[in-house]
């Protein structure tokens, strides 16, 4: 059940901070038709642009510009949205948003247009979160795969599956009323066969999520070796500009360096790292010591040797420190210095690149190399962006299924609804069918206000 919404006008400038050509400022709540009169000296029509003088409370204009109302429930959040579209400076924005709230409204909260829009049943919680996933996408790619999420591809899909789930319970909960039917009448069904089809449509659901997770929020690429194997050449080459100061000079990496580069619009946080090795110098062991914190929250490692030294004592002395659970890519770089040809080789310890940073030949291996190890697979039109908490769900009801499988083939059968009556509940977190309230106070708070 969803929380209730309390009948309060709420106003909140919806453009973004600083100056531009036109701002707006947005309101929700009752009877803002009243309060459109008050601000205006007008009523408004619905849904026309009206060219206005905006009001304060002595009657001497603040601004002029146009009103735009819209009345429940045909608006986004299902109350009366009024947006009023002034000149775009910060003084005038909060002069206007001051002067509705003297009518009677109150700040939003962030994320509090969007949620009263959930709340009223505009949107799914899914779709919801796909509103501040489109603001905040920072590729083409993960901007479209936003948009298919709120115009409710996932959601349909949740939607689909779950019906498919609600059918098959009503075969077992049947088969329990009347137990004199037992198994047979499930076989005669094909219940069993449904239950297959079931898991294996969820896992192709949990694989198009893993997808747009990573499309979501990237992967994060951490640089280490030893001081000058050509980890800020590499950085540079990536990323296509002098990010990183190159120098023969080992050690010239003091300190974690950032960069975000795209690769068929999966975005890849690459992060440079001071060289790892003993020193007495105060300043470089510091960088070390945050290279080794960056290394254990990486995604994957780019684990760089130098071609003309090979992989030496110092090097083992590394990976014995590396973590287990941490996918590693290794890069012998400088083949340019030694006469090796580019190229991918697997060996015992992983799939090694050979590439020179500096000319970057074999550098367009190492991009494909890293799409495959971060699990990218195109699927055109199929990806829509997930948040973690949609592939938990989902892994959560991959287990439920799968142990009602196994109790199927016990013939346990009061288990198997139990295991599917928790893989729906689970399932419908995704689009709030069913979401503690809590829950709902933490996905909205991330979103922007006035949004």
């Amino acid at each position: 059940m969803k929380p209730t919404i309390a009948p309060e006008r709420i106003a909140a400038i919806a453009t973004a901070p600083g100056r531009g050509g036109i701002g707006v400022v947005r309101l929700s709540g009752p009877n803002l038709a009243v309060l459109a009169k008050s601000l205006t000296g007008k009523l408004p029509t619905p849904r026309q642009a009206h060219f206005t003088k905006f009001l304060d409370a002595s009657g001497q204009p603040i601004d002029a510009g146009l009103m735009l109302f819209f009345p429940a429930p045909h608006s986004y959040t299902g109350e009366d949205v009024l947006e009023l579209q002034g000149h775009g400076g910060p003084v005038v924005m909060q002069m206007l948003l001051a002067r509705c709230l003297e009518l009677g409204a109150r700040l939003a909260r962030p994320g509090e247009f969007t949620q009263r829009a959930f709340l009223n049943d505009k949107l799914d919680l899914a779709q919801a979160e796909a509103v501040a996933d489109l603001i905040d996408a920072d590729t083409s790619a993960a901007a479209r795969s936003a948009l298919r999420s709120l115009d409710g591809e996932f959601s349909r899909r949740i939607h689909i599956w779950c019906e498919k789930l609600i059918n098959l319970r009503m075969l077992v909960e049947a088969t329990l009323d009347f137990p004199e039917e037992e198994v047979d009448f499930l076989r005669v069904a094909k219940a069993f066969e449904h239950l297959e089809s079931l898991l294996k449509s969820l896992e192709k659901l949990l694989k198009q999520s893993k997808q747009g997770s990573l499309l979501r929020t990237g992967l994060h690429v951490v640089l280490a070796g030893q001081p000058n194997v050509g980890k800020s050449s590499l950085l540079n080459c990536l990323s296509g500009e002098d990010r990183a100061i190159v120098t023969e000079v080992a050690g010239t990496t003091r300190d974690v360096l950032r960069e975000t580069i795209q690769i068929e619009g999966i975005p890849l946080h690459i992060i440079d790292t001071a060289g790892l090795r003993d020193t007495e110098d105060t300043i470089e062991r510091i960088g070390i010591a945050r290279t080794w914190k960056e290394i254990e929250r990486a995604d994957l490692i780019l684990r760089l040797v130098d071609a003309r030294v090979g992989v030496s004592a110092e090097d083992h002395a590394i990976d014995s420190r590396l973590p287990s659970d941490v996918p590693v890519l290794w890069v012998f770089n400088k083949i340019d210095l030694v006469g090796m040809q580019a190229g991918k080789v697997e060996s015992d310890t992983g799939t090694w690149i050979r590439l020179s940073a500096l000319s970057g030949n074999g550098v367009d291996l190492l991009r494909s190399e890293l799409l495959r190890v971060a699990g990218w697979e195109a699927h055109g039109e199929e990806i829509f962006l997930a948040r973690e908490r949609h592939l938990e769900a989902l892994r959560e009801a991959h287990g439920h299924v799968l142990q009602a499988i196994a109790h199927a083939s016990n013939d346990m059968l009061d288990l198997m609804a139990e295991e599917l009556r928790l893989a729906q509940e689970v399932v419908n977190r995704i689009t709030g069918a069913f979401s503690a309230d809590d829950l709902l106070g933490v996905i909205f708070s991330r979103f922007c206000i006035g949004k």
